[in-house]
C-alpha cells in the first residue's frame, strides 16, 4: 500500500525539479545519522523518527571504500570510494535495501550521501583492503569494478606540479586537480557520467528520495547538470509518478573565493556553510554579535535565498574543526549553547534544516587542534561498527551521542512541523541577548542568552489558553498535564515569561500542539 504524501515546494518559481523535497506529510527536518549501521537506521525510523515527526535521514556514503588503518579506521575512509558496489561498514546491500524499504513504509525518507567527485587517494597504492573486497590499484588509477582507468581522471587537465589543488583562487585548479590527493574524476567524459548516474540510479530505484552530493565545488556545474539530467524518477512504490530526486549539494562558500554557491543553486539546494559559522558567533557573543541582531536573519546577513539553502548548526566535517566555519561552530561538546542554536534554527523559517547525530571520540587538543578528529565510529576490535544501543531513558550508549534524541531538539522538530508555512511575527528583543518571536499563531519561542534574568510580558500571537513549554518538559499522554513549565496566554495573546540566566536550557517554546 502506498504511503500518503505531500510535497514541500521548496523552490517556488525556480522551475527546477530537483528543488522539490519529498518528505513525510508534516515532516520538515532531515537528521544525519552519521556512520550508523543500516539495521539501526531501520529501527530508528520505525521506533523514533516517524513517531516524532522527523522527515528524512541522511545516511553515510553507501558505496565500497578503501579500508584504512592508521592506527585505526577513520571516519573519512567512507569518502574514498573504490567502486559503486553497495557494501560498507554500515552493512550489506541487502541490509541497505531493507532499511530503505522499512523507513519508506513509515514515511521517513532516505537521502544518500554520494561521493562522485573522486575515487580514493593515490597514496592508497595497490592491494589495499576494500569493504567489498574489490581489487584496485590507485597508483595506476585502476578500478576494474567500476570500471575506471587512467583515462577517466583529470591528470591531463590539472596544471599544478603536485597534481593537487594549490590555489583556491584558481577555479581550474579547484575543479580539475586533486583534492588532498584524491584521484579526480573527469566528469566531462561520457563513460564517467554514465557510471556516476548509474550508481545514483541504482539507489533511486531502491527507493532513496535524493542525495547529498559531496564536494560539488570541485566539479563543474555543467557536468553535474548532465549527470542530474540522467537520474531516474523516484520509485513509484513510495513516491508520486514523475517525482524527481531531491538534491542538495555540498559547496563550501564562506566568501573570498571565486567559486560561488550561487553557481550550483540552479541545479538544486546548496549547503549554506555561513549559517552555522555566523549563528555560532552570535550565540558565543563574539565580536559584539548579539541575539537582537538576528531580527534580520537571512539574506541580509549574506546568506543565500532561503528557498535554495540547506542549513545546519554543524556537520560531520566542521564539528571536527575543519570543512569550513572555524572555531565559532557549535557542537555537542558545548551542549547548552548548542541546544540554543538548534532551537533557533528550528524555530526560524529560513532554509531546509538538517540536524546532526554524532558519536564521541577521544579529544586531544593541541594548540586548539584536535589530534583525534580522524577517529571512526564506535567499533569492535576487528574494526566493525558497533550497533547503536538505546538506553532506558531514550539516550544512546556505547559512545553514540544521538543529539536528535535530546528531548529539547526532538520537541523543536515538532515545533517546526507545527509552524511550517507560518510567517515570522511578534519579534521582541531587549537590544541585547534576549529575544522572542512567533510563527503566525502556531508557535512562539523565547531565548535568554544574557547574564541577567529575562522577565517580560510578551505578545505571542497564540490563541488564549495554557501551554506546555516543550523545552523544560512536554505534555502528558492524555494532554492534560505538563512535565515542565506551564505558560498561560491571555485573551489578548500576551503571556508572561521568566527565564533565569543560570538555567540549563535558557529558552522556552510553545506551539499549537503543546496546548493543554
Amino acid at each position: 500500500m502506498k504511503a500518503r504524501w505531500c510535497l514541500l515546494a521548496l523552490g517556488l518559481g525556480l522551475g527546477v525539479s530537483h528543488y522539490h523535497c519529498r518528505t513525510r506529510c508534516g515532516g520538515t527536518s532531515i537528521v544525519h545519522l552519521f556512520e550508523w549501521p543500516w539495521r539501526d537506521i531501520a529501527e530508528e525510523c520505525e521506533n523514533y523518527l516517524a513517531p516524532n515527526g522527523f522527515a528524512a535521514v541522511q545516511i553515510s556514503p553507501p558505496s565500497e571504500n578503501v579500508v584504512v588503518t592508521q592506527p585505526w579506521r577513520p571516519w573519512w575512509e567512507r569518502y574514498q570510494p573504490i567502486s559503486y558496489k553497495l557494501c560498507s561498514r554500515s552493512g550489506t546491500e541487502q541490509e541497505l535495501r531493507d532499511m530503505i524499504s522499512r523507513c519508506n513504509k513509515v514515511g521517513v525518507k532516505i537521502y544518500a550521501d554520494v561521493v562522485i567527485n573522486h575515487m580514493c587517494s593515490a597514496s592508497a597504492g595497490e592491494g589495499r583492503r576494500s569493504t567489498c573486497g574489490s581489487y584496485f590499484n590507485a597508483r595506476e588509477e585502476e578500478f576494474p569494478s567500476v570500471p575506471y582507468s587512467a583515462s577517466h581522471f583529470n591528470d591531463d587537465k590539472c596544471t599544478t606540479a603536485s597534481g593537487n589543488i594549490e590555489n583556491y583562487q584558481d577555479i581550474y585548479q579547484v575543479r580539475d586537480c586533486r583534492l588532498v590527493g584524491l584521484l579526480d574524476l573527469a566528469h566531462r567524459k561520457e563513460h564517467v557520467r554514465e557510471r556516476v548516474a548509474g550508481y545514483m540510479n541504482t539507489l533511486v530505484d531502491m527507493g532513496v528520495a535524493g542525495f547529498r552530493v559531496d564536494a560539488c565545488k570541485h566539479m563543474w556545474p555543467e557536468d553535474l547538470k548532465a549527470i542530474y539530467g540522467r537520474l531516474h524518477n523516484l520509485n513509484t512504490e513510495w513516491f508520486p509518478e514523475g517525482s524527481k530526486p531531491f538534491v542538495y549539494q555540498e559547496v563550501i562558500d564562506l566568501g573570498g573565493e571565486p567559486i560561488k554557491a550561487s553557481e550550483y543553486s540552479r541545479l538544486g539546494h546548496v549547503t549554506e556553510f555561513k549559517y552555522g559559522a555566523k549563528l555560532g558567533s552570535v550565540i558565543r557573543r563574539w565580536n559584539g554579535d548579539k541575539l537582537a541582531d538576528l531580527k534580520t536573519w537571512g539574506e541580509s546577513w549574506g546568506l543565500m535565498p532561503s528557498d535554495q539553502a540547506l542549513v545546519f548548526v554543524d556537520n560531520h566535517d566542521n564539528q571536527r574543526g575543519h570543512g569550513a566555519g572555524g572555531a565559532s561552530i557549535l557542537t555537542f561538546w558545548e551542549p547548552r549553547m548548542y541546544k540554543m542554536a538548534v532551537a533557533f534554527m528550528l524555530a526560524h523559517p529560513y532554509g531546509v534544516t538538517r540536524l546532526m547525530s554524532s558519536y564521541r571520540w577521544d579529544r586531544s587538543l593541541v594548540e586548539g587542534r584536535d589530534q583525534n578528529d580522524w577517529m571512526g565510529p564506535p567499533s569492535y576490535p576487528d574494526g566493525s561498527t558497533k550497533p547503536v544501543p538505546i538506553n532506558p531513558d531514550g539516550s544512546c550508549g556505547e559512545g553514540w551521542v544521538c543529539e536528535h534524541r535530546w528531548h529539547q531538539i526532538r520537541n523543536m522538530v515538532m515545533f517546526r512541523n507545527v509552524a511550517h508555512g507560518q510567517p515570522l511575527l511578534n519579534w521582541w528583543d531587549n537590544g541585547g541577548n534576549q529575544i522572542a518571536f512567533g510563527r503566525g499563531d502556531r508557535g512562539f519561542i523565547v531565548i535568554n542568552n544574557d547574564d541577567c534574568t529575562l522577565d517580560a510580558l510578551l505578545q505571542t500571537g497564540m490563541p488564549a489558553g495554557s501551554y506546555c513549554d516543550v523545552i523544560s518538559g512536554q505534555r502528558t499522554a492524555a494532554g492534560m498535564g505538563c512535565t515542565g513549565k506551564r505558560i498561560t496566554v491571555g485573551e489578548d495573546g500576551r503571556a508572561h515569561f521568566t527565564i533565569k540566566a543560570t538555567e540549563q536550557d535558557p529558552f522556552v517554546a510553545i506551539h499549537a500542539g503543546s496546548k493543554l
